[in-house]
């Protein structure tokens, strides 16, 4: 038998620090999750951007393209 089974003050004394492990593991979880979800929104808002450019390029085009249309006719 282990000294943990025969002694409640040995079990909480473990327990404690079995307890203490597991919030630090938790808390340096949260710090890496809190950092992929910033980067995660980081993404985002290039690839929004990108998006947004490569429509006003397509949109600049086709009235380039509209503008030399109606000039030939």
């Amino acid at each position: 038998m282990s000294v943990e089974s025969q002694n409640l003050e040995a079990h909480v004394e473990l327990c404690k620090e079995r307890y203490e492990s597991l919030d630090r593991r938790l808390n340096t979880i949260e710090e890496k999750v809190s950092h992929i979800h910033l980067d995660i929104q980081s993404g985002n808002k290039s690839t929004l951007k990108i998006i947004i450019a490569s429509t006003g390029t397509i949109i600049a085009g086709l009235l380039s393209t509209i503008v030399v249309l109606l000039m030939k006719l």
